[in-house]
């Protein structure tokens, strides 16, 4: 457990242990979220893998790219234009 105060408006440091952890440099991005009245600290790319695997477990390993059929979708309909 670490123990840190709030400074002027708001401010709180994260520690370097949990940064560390966390793989959290300087200038990234920290994605706060309020859960049964506890803060929860996620780093941007640890909710971008979260969210990969999500998606993972719906979409077949051997099918074709969501991207690729959007982006194939897009062009096919700026051509009929």
């Amino acid at each position: 457990m670490h123990y840190m105060k709030m400074s002027d408006g708001g401010r709180v440091v994260i520690p370097a242990e949990i940064r560390h952890s966390l793989g959290i440099k300087e200038g990234d991005t920290v994605l706060f979220e309020l859960l049964d009245g506890e803060a929860r600290i996620t780093s941007r790319q640890a909710q971008l893998q979260r969210a990969r695997a999500l998606f993972r477990r719906y979409v077949r390993a051997d099918a074709p790219s969501p991207a690729d059929e959007l982006i194939a979708e897009r062009r096919a309909e700026a051509a009929r234009e």
